[in-house]
């Protein structure tokens, strides 16, 4: 018959084994070995099978503690069942940390004390090495340690992190009679010593880990133990209120009364959920894990039952979820260790902090938070709660833990009625309007769901997850991040690097209006697909709702309807284009729209991310801005307009170049320019630019590289003879010097002589200065033009090997979309696909193939998301209009981008 890991398992608890002295040990820890590792595989599959059959966490959590229990016990005894009578010492092996609070997933370490009297160490530690090994062998992840109880006093005098393990000590086998020594001689102490210092220790540890981790529940790939919502948030409440009222569990806080039944099982509840997540997290893994990653969190989705829907992908939905219980858990914990860290009344010594201080009817302040005399009066008036939040703004002071307490259970009360009501409107226009503490108030009545309930269509996008790597907050978080940065503009933090934004910013006439706007600029996500229109369509039914008049009702509309309008525009289309600029104007209609929605979409950008704005892209937005508020206050740009326009640069540039150059040589040379180059340059460009063409001589390649430090870009122009797939490759040569094309303009004169302007910057995101870098991309591109070294295996030596690949991250389809109603002389390209070196000269690449030339060439890289453009002409300077042409192009480059 064949031995069964059940059978392992049999022979490991047989009393033959684990009391037969006679057996040598060596003997002995081999067949421990082989059971030890029947056991574990046996019962380890049974718990993965419980677990995925819908078990909760806590069910395969004290299921994993316990199978762990069984075997560190069994060995215990067994390992030492031959020493002999008179070697014998006190020890007993104590289960701290994690383990000890009998908290294990799948892959946790384990965490074991071997504590022994004084005059006992030899005894422990030949427990302690034979045990170890045993787990080490087995395939354990173990932290131990060898202590007496002075050891561990001073450890944890020393150490905040083994006083916090031992703070979960459990008792696992050995010596009971010393086991009980240690609760009266170390716990004890443990618990008593130094309490205001150990929670002001555990307050700075809690600090770093949040800088470390992500200081907000909302990260695109959270830490489920480290992060904000995490389980660590709950152990840190836990552990400081355990140490300040002297108890070892939930259940002695609920009997201390610092817990109400109801709170200890929620907070048993949220562990429940993220035990569960975090079991599934590293059965995926396959080792221990704490990140949510992109993959995984899909994988997740999948077991946990979600599924995709016309509003959102599975992923999306469970994230929502995991978000809104982080929320909960964030809340919770801190709830729990602002009861703890409360400081004695007699601690504070500052004038008037501790005088009852009404500052309304029902409110009062004490001890820096806002206080009410009654718990009846959001019940009695629930609009009262508004007030709260008005009144914490206004004295610069926190809601108190039970005034948000009452507030969440409360919240059902706000209904239609309740929000109609003048008390609630003026009171959050009156927020809206404060110079100070608007965004942390709106936070706290985010925090609360208060803002959920007031705002339903807000609601809608509470905790609400978009699947990519551009996104890394959720829709609610960046919302509120966006609004911030509004008000930084007022309150000057932008006044040095961005005084034209602070400038517009200050010229508001209703910033509360603008405030709005951004607080509901991504309202429509919530209802999926189309969300500006469908957020847009939201508005006046909210309006209505807040007293809005008509004229702030249509506004509003407008901005949520038109708030991706500049950033497409600026970062997409060529602002050289009359056409273009004066219909964007039109749609504006009007200056205070205009100023309105460029404030709009500066904090929109700033607020996706840390690496999403970019000074190049505010460079381009207040290009958009200037020229459409020019065409506003002024007028339109008419034919003659143009054409005096063109005659008085032409004068300009001759005047400041004849004392240079032949004037005939000027003049003949200005007649080859394009009216599109001469209306899109100032007389002090193109006078450069002409210096550069002519120094160039019989030389293959001129080339003139400017930085511009506070843009972050550097700007090369260069002047050679045209030839066919020109930009190609000096695309090609700029991927090859890991350089990012951030814009290119384009020019061919008449002459056949060919200007090309590039914005680039290096890999990290900065203007590159080195000159002998610059002397190598020139030295390149010669050879590359003239033939001597091919663009492609410059291109190939960039690229990173196959076998280093990129960790998962979700991905956008690759995407071309073609427009010929865009501009009256190009057909235009919108390219959309995943970033990686050689893009596009690849693009480009295909582009010459197809015999089409470029104009202008509008380069966007959303982290890992590329979103190209280019303005294309056929060989005849025409659109590309013929049917099959167009499939042509689309089909040549969705084929382009899938290159390795």
């Amino acid at each position: 018959m064949t031995t069964t890991a059940a059978d392992k398992t049999e022979a490991f608890f047989s009393r033959e084994l684990l009391t037969d002295p006679g057996l040598p040990y060596e003997k002995r820890r081999a067949l421990l070995l082989e059971a030890g590792r029947g056991f574990l595989s046996h019962h380890q599959g049974l718990i993965a099978l419980q677990h995925q059959q819908g078990a909760s966490g806590r069910q395969v959590v004290g299921s994993l503690t316990s199978l762990m229990d069984t075997l560190i016990r069994n060995l215990y005894r067994s390992v030492s069942v031959d020493i002999p009578a008179e070697e014998w010492g006190a020890c007993t092996l104590i289960a701290i940390g994690g383990y000890g609070r009998g908290e294990l997933n799948p892959f946790s370490d384990v965490d074991l004390m071997f504590f022994y009297g004084g005059k006992d160490r030899s005894f422990a530690e030949r427990i302690s090495e034979r045990i170890l090994y045993l787990l080490w062998d087995i395939g354990l992840e173990v932290g131990y340690s060898v202590r007496t109880a002075k050891d561990c006093l001073e450890m944890a005098d020393k150490d905040i992190t083994a006083r916090t393990a031992l703070i979960d000590s459990r008792f696992l086998v050995g010596d009971e009679t010393l086991y009980r020594e240690y609760e009266a001689g170390v716990l004890e102490a443990v618990f008593s010593r130094n309490t205001q210092a150990f929670i002001r220790e555990k307050q700075g540890e809690n600090d770093r880990r949040l800088r470390k981790y992500g200081s907000s529940v909302y990260l695109l790939e959270p830490n489920l133990k480290e992060g904000e919502g995490g389980l660590r948030d709950l152990h840190t409440a836990l552990w400081v209120a355990q140490v300040k009222f002297k108890a070892r569990s939930i259940q002695e806080l609920i009997i201390k009364g610092v817990m109400t039944e109801s709170e200890g099982g929620t907070f048993r509840d949220a562990l429940d959920y993220l035990w569960r997540v975090r079991n599934e997290l590293h059965f995926q893994s396959k080792r221990k894990n704490d990140q949510l990653l992109f993959h995984l969190q899909e994988k997740i989705a999948l077991f946990l039952g979600y599924k995709d829907n016309k509003k959102a992908l599975a992923v999306e939905q469970f994230m929502q979820h995991y978000y809104s219980h982080a929320t909960l858990v964030e809340h919770i914990g801190s709830i729990l260790l602002t009861k703890a860290i409360q400081q004695d009344e007699s601690a504070f010594r500052v004038l008037g902090y501790l005088t009852r201080r009404p500052v309304a009817d029902g409110f009062f302040i004490l001890r820096g938070e806002l206080r009410v005399s009654r718990n009846d009066l959001f019940e009695q008036d629930p609009a009262t709660m508004m007030t709260a939040f008005g009144l914490a703004q206004r004295h610069k002071v926190k809601l108190s833990v039970a005034v948000k307490g009452l507030i969440r259970e409360n919240l059902f009360r706000v209904n239609d009625r309740v929000r109609r009501s003048r008390t609630m409107a003026e009171g959050f226009f009156d927020i809206l309007r404060s110079p100070h503490g608007v965004v942390e108030t709106l936070r706290t009545m985010h925090h609360l769901q208060f803002l959920n309930q007031f705002i339903p269509e807000f609601g809608r996008i509470y905790c609400k997850v978009q699947h990519d790597a551009y996104h890394i907050y959720t829709v609610d978080i960046h919302s509120l991040f966006a609004m911030e940065e509004i008000t930084k503009l007022w309150q000057g933090g932008f006044a040095e690097k961005k005084p034209r934004l602070t400038q517009v910013a200050n010229d508001i006439e209703k910033r509360e209006l603008l405030l709005l706007s951004v607080l509901f600029h991504d309202i429509g996500k919530g209802e999926g697909h189309d969300h500006c229109n469908k957020g847009a369509d939201m508005i006046p039914t909210i309006a209505r709702r807040l007293g809005l008049n008509k004229e702030d009702s249509q506004r509003l509309e407008f901005l949520v309807r038109n708030h991706l309008k500049m950033a497409h525009i600026s970062q997409r289309r060529d602002l050289h284009d009359d056409k273009l600029i004066i219909e964007f104007a039109k749609t504006m209609g009007m200056s205070e729209n205009l100023k309105m929605l460029y404030l709009l979409t500066f904090a929109d950008i700033r607020a996706v991310g840390p690496d999403v704005w970019s000074e190049w892209k505010g460079l381009l937005l207040e290009e958009l801005f200037d020229k459409t508020h020019e065409v506003l206050e002024r007028g339109n740009f008419s034919q003659e307009k143009r054409s005096e326009k063109v005659r008085n640069r032409k004068a300009k540039v001759l005047a400041q170049l004849q004392d240079e150059f032949d004037p005939k040589l000027v003049k003949e040379t200005l007649k080859s320019l394009s009216t599109r180059y001469l209306l899109s340059h100032r007389s002090k460009e193109i006078a450069e630019h002409l210096r550069l063409v002519v120094s160039r001589k019989d030389r293959t390649l001129a080339m003139k590289v400017e930085h511009v430090a506070e843009r972050e870009y550097s700007q090369v122009t260069i002047s050679t003879l045209d030839i066919p797939g020109l930009f190609s490759k000096i695309t090609g040569v700029m991927a090859a010097s890991g350089m990012n094309i951030l814009g290119a303009q384009i020019y061919t004169h008449s002459s056949g002589v060919a200007l090309d302007i590039l914005q680039v910057r290096g890999p990290a995101g900065e203007a590159i200065v080195e000159g002998e870098r610059w002397q190598r991309i020139e030295e390149n591109l010669v050879a590359v033009i003239e033939g001597r070294v091919w663009v492609d295996e410059l291109v190939r030596k960039r690229q990173s090997p196959k076998f280093m690949t990129e960790r998962p991250r979700p991905r956008i389809p690759n995407r071309v979309d073609i427009h010929n109603e865009v501009s009256a002389e190009y057909t235009v390209i919108d390219i959309f696909a995943h970033d990686k070196v050689g893009l596009l000269y690849q693009i480009t690449k295909t582009l010459k193939e197809l015999g089409l030339y470029i104009g202008v060439s509008k380069i966007s890289t959303k982290v890992d998301q590329a979103a190209d453009t280019f303005y294309v002409q056929d060989i005849f300077g025409q659109k590309i209009t013929d049917p099959d042409k167009l499939v042509e192009l689309r089909t040549s480059l969705l084929e382009s981008l899938d290159f390795d």
